[in-house]
């Protein structure tokens, strides 16, 4: 299915939870453990919550699959080969569709890259997150920028879409040093590239820092700038953003990414791993427990590692398509908002928020943000869903 297809699609994610460390940003699900994990255990868990989600969708068709971490690099080839075999023993999967891993550079292995491609995956998003030594040690990575350069190399050798993450608004980080890191990225990446604004997030040891005074951020006018500087220069160079931290050369937007902003469905599995799919007519969350072996011990007693969810009204409903279709480029279609929420989006309010330069038209159906309104996004969604 081609990505420019605007039917959001129906997904399949698969958390890896395990890391060879932890970085200081991230507040992600993911563990380190000092023993060999039991791949072969791990990959059975995952076979039976499939089959336990299977269950409750009923036949579907898959339009993307992804393994996500974690860092999903560490798998064996023979377990990412098993866990796409379960994928395809629950659900249709059509030859050719979108089947994403992430990995990280300091666990790239050729051989590993190739087994892989061999098991089905087609599409490789890297951890790179800054082209430069002494950025890199900041944010606790284990690679050096040499590392990354081959790992890039590598994956682009063998398979055919290749995305890689930087990470920007570093500490003392400038606009000209930003643009220059950031031509060198879409240089190397080819056709798609996800940058993120770096944030404190709960949690981390990086709040921890901040919180004791030792750590600078850039204030909200230089973040807003580099964002700027981002959209400018990953435009001139044909890799505009389809989503607020998402470029990519057209035809080239990750599929899977496009289901959750497309509000589409999707199942999770893995530790950690949350769903989003319609069972009897409703619109069901699902989130797994977080810690891989308590996880494992309730798959094994109860055939899935499921430990909460909710049914969602027509409003939540309506409120998340809303949140998830205005980080998009495209914007959101105004007619499935009303079906959704069974009202229109206020009227007043779309033109108060169009005469400040927040959100605009495309066409008679469609309703997008600005670029100045992204930088505002959830005060946009926030006034929108009044």
């Amino acid at each position: 299915m081609r990505a420019d297809d605007d039917k959001p699609g129906f997904g399949v994610y698969l958390h890896w939870p395990f890391c060879a460390a932890k970085c200081p940003y991230c507040d992600f699900n993911s563990h380190v453990r000092h023993q060999p994990v039991d791949q072969p255990r791990f990959a059975e868990a995952f076979r039976r919550e499939l089959a336990s989600l299977r269950r409750r969708t009923g036949p579907r068709e898959v339009t993307s699959i992804f393994l996500g971490g974690g860092t999903p690099s560490l798998m064996e080839p023979a377990t990412v080969g098993a866990l796409l075999d379960a994928v395809a023993g629950n659900w249709t999967v059509p030859d050719g569709i979108e089947v994403t891993l992430e990995a990280n550079p300091s666990s790239v292995e050729a051989d590993r890259f190739r087994g892989y491609r061999a098991a089905g995956v087609n599409r490789v998003s890297l951890g790179v997150q800054a082209l430069n030594d002494r950025d890199l040690k900041f944010l606790g990575r284990l690679h050096d920028v040499a590392e990354a350069l081959k790992a890039i190399e590598l994956a682009r050798s063998i398979f055919p879409r290749l995305s890689f993450d930087l990470i920007y608004a570093r500490p003392g980080q400038g606009e000209a040093e930003w643009a220059g890191e950031l031509a060198q990225a879409i240089d190397l990446a080819a056709d798609h590239l996800s940058l993120y604004q770096l944030t404190i997030e709960e949690g981390t040891r990086f709040q921890l820092l901040y919180d004791a005074g030792k750590l600078r951020m850039p204030d909200g006018d230089h973040a807003a700038r580099l964002y700027e500087v981002t959209q400018d220069v990953t435009a001139a160079h044909g890799l505009p953003a389809y989503e607020i931290s998402n470029h990519a050369r057209p035809g080239a937007e990750s599929r899977h990414n496009l289901v959750y902003w497309r509000y589409g469905e999707y199942v999770g599995a893995g530790p950690g791993a949350h769903g989003r799919f319609i069972e009897d007519g409703r619109r069901h969350v699902t989130f797994t427990e977080k810690m891989p072996e308590r996880w494992l011990d309730l798959v094994e007693a109860r055939e899935h590692g499921v430990t909460g969810g909710e049914i969602l009204t027509r409003s939540e409903e309506a409120d998340e398509f809303l949140l998830m279709g205005l980080r998009l480029a495209e914007g959101i279609d105004l007619p499935r908002y009303e079906a959704l929420a069974g009202r229109p989006l206020s009227t007043r309010r779309i033109t108060t928020l169009q005469d400040e330069g927040l959100v605009e038209p495309v066409g008679n159906t469609r309703l997008r943000a600005t670029q100045r309104g992204m930088i505002v996004l959830d005060a946009v969604v926030a006034d929108l869903a009044l």
